[in-house]
């Protein structure tokens, strides 16, 4: 052999390239784009500075000559590819009009920002780190309007400072003209579908054959392919079937934990794939309208007997699945919200007693804590509140069946966050607690007279009478279980609002095992100034009466109570509002608004 074949032979440019066309192609999506790759020496639409150039005919050529790592070329011609994928390089007969710089540095710009979430090969050095939001028309026709494109996305194409892209007329092949996007779509899709089957467990490897599914898995995956208002939920729900923790737990077919994000199963139960779809579309729906969040003061298993019929009453009518022997449904019930329906069987608690969820009986199916250790959680409003309003959008949208009326308020009314605690406070503070107003008077001159001292003006004052009448009370719980990070958090809050709306003092009362007026502080030293008292037991009731018997506290002044909810049973006969921690309850059913502090 001789010399220059065996140089020929191990050229190292050649075979990094063929090691970055064999990272290209070990990518699905990419590989299902159909394109040729041309590295002709003499070819004349090669690039002259950088790696590779592609043009509409779906060809990605390719420096003959340049050297450069396997990582490198993959990450190019993926570019190039991805390029035609998007649907930047379209085939078509006639005259073309090649895009200019805008056009060509938005695309690139799209195109690598895809690629930080769809990794192949090697990025250079000097693209940068993230990348402006917006498709390849608006990040173009901004940059037109603004009459320059910023240095970082200019040159992030594939050729150097020369275009990486080439609108030809279609002639390579006679017949039909080809649309690489649309198969690009199709790829990923597949590819996607395979991800998430491998995450889901159903598939051992990317290019394996999908493990057979169990009935309840075939339920799930039903959903979110073919039932669009619970299939997003559906995505992010995960499914456990453990016997053993089944029987641990008493979960006769299956259970909800909405903190975690997980629907518990009996393997062990024996049911068709149209009960499963039942049973998963019921603990998704408890889940996703907050049923555990919204038991209030209620008796918990009674309040999830009640969600049960409402929301076996609404599958029923959707006609999703078939419901299983044994489930509580009664037509009366269809209508109503399970707060109403609560209210209906809240008397009779020897029989409901008796009724089963799909837990089992005397046992509920709406679980208060994970049964397993801690995982990696989101936010789990948002996460339920858009998978229900993006479903119901889609479902409506593809005109996919009737919804119920009920199921339909409910959705919409998720679908606006409730206010946070500070903002319905101060909602209670402008509807109960009146600002003084100010009255003019010549015999106190106006501060701006002194510009125009020939001019008299009247001043701006409040009346003793307006001050005395804009006021409110506060009752402090100080026994030893209240949090000083609530007291600083509710303290503050009511401070600011107060003084925001120019009311001068509250009259503030401390409780624990007895009551210590303070009398009328100022606003500013409200949560600056205030020393607690006492660490003994909390009984609020001697304060509230206090301030109800007090010849000095005028008689519409409402009263704010900021307690734990570890208090005695309190009988308030003025307007009055609850400040307490999340996640706690007050021992009794409270007639004012009960603010709970994050």
């Amino acid at each position: 052999m001789s010399r220059a074949a065996a140089r020929k032979k191990q050229d190292p440019a050649a075979e990094n390239f063929a090691a970055g066309v064999e990272l290209l192609r070990a990518n699905p999506a990419l590989r299902a784009v159909e394109f040729t790759i041309c590295r002709h020496e003499k070819c004349e639409l090669g690039p002259r500075e950088g790696l590779v150039r592609a043009d509409s005919d779906g060809v990605l050529h390719a420096h003959s000559t340049r050297r450069a790592e396997p990582a490198d070329w993959a990450w190019a011609l993926a570019h190039c590819t991805i390029h035609l994928g998007f649907g930047h390089l379209p085939a078509a007969t006639g005259p073309r009009t090649q895009p200019d710089r805008y056009d060509l540095a938005a695309r690139c710009t799209v195109v690598n920002r895809f690629l930080q979430t769809f990794p192949v090969g090697e990025a250079p050095d000097h693209l940068p780190a993230s990348y402006p939001e917006g498709d390849e028309e608006r990040l173009a026709a901004g940059w037109r309007r603004t009459g320059g494109i910023p240095a970082a996305y200019e040159r992030g194409g594939t050729n150097g400072g020369a275009p990486d892209q080439l609108l030809l007329s279609w002639s390579k092949w006679a017949g039909q003209v080809p649309d690489w996007q649309i198969g690009f779509a199709y790829a990923l899709t597949r590819t996607m579908s395979r991800a998430m089957d491998l995450a889901g467990g159903r598939r051992t490897s990317m290019s394996g054959p999908p493990t057979p599914l169990r009935p309840w898995e075939q339920a799930l995956s039903w959903f979110v392919s073919s039932y669009p208002l619970l299939g997003g939920i559906a995505a992010g729900i995960r499914l456990v079937a453990d016997a053993e923790l089944a029987r641990a737990h008493d979960i006769a077919i299956a259970a909800v934990n909405p903190e975690a994000g997980e629907i518990y199963v009996n393997p062990l139960r024996t049911m068709d794939d149209e009960e499963w779809r039942f049973v998963l579309a019921h603990e998704m729906l408890h889940a996703a309208l907050r049923h555990g969040d919204r038991l209030g003061t209620r008796d918990p298993y009674l309040f999830n007997i009640a969600c049960d019929y409402v929301v076996n009453g609404w599958l029923v009518q959707m006609r999703v699945g078939t419901m299983p022997e044994g489930l509580l449904y009664d037509p009366e019930s269809k209508d109503l919200s399970a707060e109403e329906v609560y209210d209906r069987i809240a008397g009779d608690l020897r029989r409901t007693r008796r009724l089963a969820t799909l837990r089992g009986k005397g046992r509920g199916d709406v679980l208060g804590a994970p049964l397993g250790p801690p995982g990696a959680y989101v936010d789990l409003d948002e996460f339920y509140r858009r998978g229900l309003s993006q479903g119901l959008d889609l479902h409506q949208a593809q005109d996919r069946g009737l919804l119920p009326g009920g199921l339909v308020e409910e959705i919409r009314a998720l679908s606006h966050p409730p206010l946070p605690w500070d903002a319905q406070l101060a909602r209670w503070f402008d509807e109960f607690v009146p600002g003084p107003e100010a009255v003019r008077s010549y015999a106190r001159p106006s501060r701006r007279q002194s510009s125009t001292p020939d001019i008299p003006r009247a001043g701006r004052y409040f009346p003793p009478e307006e001050v005395a009448r804009c006021t409110f009370g506060v009752v402090l719980d100080t026994s030893g279980s209240m949090d000083r990070t609530l007291l600083g958090k509710a303290l503050g809050a009511i401070a600011s609002y107060a003084e925001a709306r120019d009311v001068p003092a509250a009259r503030v009362v401390f409780c624990d095992a007895a009551p210590h007026d303070a009398g009328y502080l100022p606003t500013t030293e409200i949560a600056g100034r205030v020393r607690v008292h006492g660490r003994g037991g909390t009984v609020l009731q001697p304060g509230i009466d206090l301030l109800q018997r007090a010849d000095d506290f005028p008689p519409g002044a409402p009263v704010l109570v900021i307690t734990d909810g570890w208090c005695d049973v309190l009988r308030v006969r003025r307007e009055h509002a609850y400040l307490i921690p999340d996640g706690a309850r007050l021992p009794f059913s409270a007639r004012g608004p009960v603010f709970r502090v994050r």
